[in-house]
């Protein structure tokens, strides 16, 4: 066998063979009810499975392309805290795992927050990418759900929310569990200030921000079939010793159950949300104006 036979032809062939797995890779994805899907056709579609339904994860740019009219936003900077506060290392350190997590997403931690337009109105959007760390939410995210906060009452404006995560970042201990107050105490800002916030849980919302601020919007709405809890199903079946039902924790369950007032398909999140945004800002105006007209009157009275 001469080395021709011997390195050259196995490094093309195998050079062909990466080259064709690749573009199969690139050009087919599948889902959870088995079926090849044309990713073309899946993108067209907004990332939902034209077979079965099924919602695909969206990263925070994908979701912001889909929700803003003309798919026009601005990104909102906000403030990073410093990494890695504890040292914490499992498997391989936390610094690791942010660097290829900044690397994969090309953003600096799970929560991304825009600014731009919802069916004509002004609106600042928050969303989560489960690319990075799971979604989980730690200081970053804290700080970036306050800023978006802050942004919403400086402008007057709706805030909304799109959850995808796993829970609070371990890798953070207590200062990832102390978000859950701040961002409760965020939500509690804008309803002093009754500006509108509404939340839509997306696959999955669970752990540490199913019991914060997941929760606490005006207005509760999901994708269907969306994994929506605080502890896992094996978790929970374990504690009470009961077999649960197949659709335990999924959006339609909770739907029913009174945790959710709407399940909206991806593609009418948009004007679906415009119509509430429309009804509860008239809402707003009106009850401002009526407290606006008490204090008139009581003025008027404290004059005569």
């Amino acid at each position: 066998m001469n080395w021709i036979t011997k390195f050259i032809k196995p490094k093309i062939k195998s050079l062909f063979e990466k080259r064709s797995s690749k573009i199969e890779e690139n050009l087919w994805s599948t889902c959870s009810c088995k079926n090849l899907i044309y990713k073309e056709d899946l993108k067209s579609n907004l990332k939902v499975c034209p077979k079965c339904g099924e919602h695909h994860k969206l990263t925070c740019k994908e979701r912001f392309e889909t929700f803003f009219d003309q798919k026009e936003f601005e990104t909102i900077e906000t403030p990073l805290p410093k990494d890695d506060p504890l040292n914490f290392e499992d498997k391989k350190k936390y610094t690791d795992r942010l660097r290829a997590a900044r690397k994969l997403t090309g953003q600096e931690d799970a929560v991304l927050i825009a600014k731009g337009k919802v069916q004509n109105i002004d609106v600042v959007v928050g969303a989560q990418d489960f690319r990075f760390i799971g979604g989980s939410f730690g200081a970053a995210s804290g700080e970036a759900f306050i800023a978006g906060a802050q942004c919403s009452i400086e402008n007057k404006i709706p805030y909304i929310f799109f959850s995808c995560s796993g829970g609070q970042r371990m890798h953070e201990s207590s200062i990832a569990l102390m978000q859950m107050s701040r961002t409760a105490l965020a939500v509690n800002e804008l309803k002093k200030k009754n500006i509108p916030f509404i939340v839509i849980l997306t696959n999955p919302t669970t752990g540490g921000v199913t019991a914060s601020w997941a929760m606490l919007g005006d207005i509760l709405i999901s994708e269907p079939k969306s994994v929506i809890g605080f502890a896992g199903r094996r978790v929970i079946q374990d504690t009470v010793r009961e077999t649960l039902p197949d659709d335990f924790q999924t959006a339609e369950y909770v739907k029913d159950h009174g945790g959710l007032d709407l399940i909206v398909e991806r593609k009418y999140l948009s004007s679906t949300i415009g119509t509430l945004l429309s009804v509860l800002l008239k809402k707003t105006e009106a009850q401002a104006k009526k407290e606006s007209n008490v204090t008139i009157d009581q003025s008027l009275q404290t004059a005569s």
